[in-house]
């Protein structure tokens, strides 16, 4: 590649503003800070940016972030940056407002509804020094969520398979869950095609994933999948801990980040991807201390790297079988044959989504029907029909996302109303979105295609049948709790969700146990949607976490003050 391609097929950072002077600052703020990866572009007019964004995505060219000024004219910053997103659906967006904007009451409804109606990202307060590192901490978590998906250079992992295709699917939402940079290429693309014949690989047996160290590994496991991500499998020769928390969703990050960072020896361990349901959650707008919100794919991975950093063991793609009292703590057995000893267990597995229950649909899971967000198809999902079932955040926060692809996304609800399942701020912005259809008193009772979802039928309660065109399902109905693999002794309610402290039945040992959060086998802790009574909220997830680790510590004070040779 010559100097001149690599110029020109940098990333593109455009600012708009009609004031020259304050356009002046922000051009020597971005092109000092960016200049040397990204192309900055600056005009004085709303009219001449729109057609030079549209000249850049004709030409094919990546953008990255467009700045607008908050008071232009006809069309208005806000009105350019909806149309920057109707261009191109992967470029972020922010209003520039000069400082003390805030304390105006007329500047402040703009920007909140502006953000409510998905109009604009976020506001970017105009730099006023240089550097102003305040203008560039927002400009940078802008361009770190676009270079998430654009990653500059080879992708750590590339996958070759069949569009559309389960296996395919799986692996592109795992590396997605673990932020990992990757690319698909289709088989039957030149990409595609071109990658196979250098791998020396054959289209019978997909997917094939390339390692960018040139490893080639053909259908792989999600165990070799994290080995090649550089995740960790199996154990290493201490397999003794203080805590072993099972589950890596909010709860257990939660959980390991007290733990670890207290100097208890902890191990999580993880069946799938960290974050567990939260983590499909494209955007959490009402988690404290996330003015922005943040998804729940980066939620889990700062808590992930904040409890590693604390000295936390996690162990991936490993499911947890059994669990046994031994040697006055317990033996924890998992699926790949290991076991870890240790002297008590946080249970935070999370729940799966309850299943459809529809054949002809269960055949296409990966193939346009997806249970939970799946954020890593919504950019596929460009001008197409949409459905989401389900009336809870999750569903909710899912049809807000999609809708910044589809044409059109439907809800789908049995019930009459939204106010019970699902958060006003939610509902507010859900009917502020043009292109979302809440239908209620409906379901899905058919549906079908050619190798893909084309098309579902919905029954209402007047048993009337309706067969509409679909391209995607997004499934979210409610979710069951794993804990069939758990002891008798460990106490369920008839849905299989843990009971814990005061509302275990029996088994008490002493007038001051169970424990907050404690399980009918004491030493055992549940905490997150898996115990029974908890509330279904990210926050409270983290809590639980927190205050089971505040209970082991009881729990191995208790140890340490038992006479030699006794037991739990």
């Amino acid at each position: 590649m010559s100097t001149k391609d690599k110029v020109t097929s940098r990333p593109v950072i455009l600012a708009v503003d009609d004031d020259k002077v304050e356009l002046g600052r922000v051009k020597e703020e971005l092109a000092s800070r960016y200049g040397g990866h990204y192309e900055v572009s600056c005009m004085n007019s709303s009219d001449g940016a729109l057609r030079l964004l549209g000249e850049l995505v004709e030409a094919g060219r990546p953008i990255a972030l467009v700045l607008a000024d908050r008071s232009m004219q006809a069309p208005s910053g806000v009105e350019l940056l909806a149309a920057a997103k109707a261009l191109d659906a992967g470029i972020k967006r922010g209003l520039l407002v000069p400082w003390g904007a805030w304390g105006e009451e007329e500047a402040t409804e703009e920007i909140v509804e502006a953000m409510t109606l998905g109009l604009i990202d976020y506001y970017v307060l105009k730099p006023w020094q240089s550097p102003d590192e305040f203008f560039h901490r927002t400009v940078t978590a802008f361009l770190h969520e676009w270079a998430r998906n654009r990653p500059f250079g080879p992708a750590r992992i590339t996958i070759v398979g069949r569009s559309g295709a389960r296996r395919s699917y799986e692996i592109r939402d795992l590396l997605s869950r673990h932020r990992v940079e990757h690319t698909f290429h289709p088989v039957d693309s030149p990409e595609g095609r071109a990658l196979m014949s250098q791998a020396n690989a054959s289209a019978d047996a997909l997917p094939v994933a390339i390692v960018r160290n040139g490893k080639v590994l053909v259908d792989p496991s999600d165990t070799e999948i994290a080995d090649a991500c550089g995740l960790r499998t199996h154990l290493d020769a201490d397999k003794s801990f203080d805590v072993v928390v099972v589950g890596a969703g909010p709860a257990g990050l939660a959980a390991a980040v007290y733990g670890a960072s207290e100097g208890i020896r902890t191990l999580v361990v993880e069946r799938g991807a960290v974050g567990g349901q939260a983590g499909s959650s494209s955007l959490i707008r009402n988690y404290l201390g996330f003015a922005r919100g943040i998804s729940g794919s980066e939620l889990a991975a700062q808590a992930y790297q904040q409890a590693w950093v604390f000295g936390t063991t996690f162990l991936m793609t490993q499911t947890t079988t059994t669990i046994r009292r031994q040697g006055g703590g317990f033996v924890v057995a998992l699926s790949n044959g290991e076991e870890a000893w240790t002297k008590a267990i946080v249970l935070a597995t999370g729940v799966s989504y309850r299943r459809l229950g529809v054949p002809a649909l269960e055949e296409l899971v990966g193939t346009g029907v997806f249970y939970g967000a799946a954020a890593s198809e919504a950019q596929a999902l460009q001008g197409r029909h949409v459905f989401v079932v389900g009336g809870g955040n999750s569903a909710g926060q899912a049809a807000i996302h999609l809708a910044k692809h589809a044409s059109t996304v439907s809800i789908l609800v049995r019930s009459e109303s939204l106010a019970e399942s699902m958060s006003d701020y939610l509902i507010k912005e859900i009917g502020a979105v043009r292109n979302i259809e809440v239908r209620f008193g409906t379901r899905v009772v058919d549906g079908g295609g050619e190798g893909r979802l084309q098309s579902l039928v919905l029954g209402n309660a007047s048993d009337h049948n309706e067969r509409v065109p679909a391209d995607a399902l997004f499934i979210m109905i409610g979710a069951e709790p794993h804990t069939d693999w758990l002891p008798a002794e460990i106490e369920r309610d008839k849905w299989g969700f843990i009971l814990t402290g005061r509302d275990v039945l029996e088994g008490k040992a002493t007038p001051d146990r169970p424990l907050l959060q404690e399980t009918s086998m004491l030493g055992v802790f549940a905490a997150g949607d898996v115990r029974y009574g908890s509330i279904k909220r990210v926050a409270s997830a983290v809590g639980e976490g927190s205050i089971a680790i505040r209970s082991v510590h009881e729990h191995l004070q208790a140890l340490s003050e038992q006479p030699a040779g006794m037991s739990s």
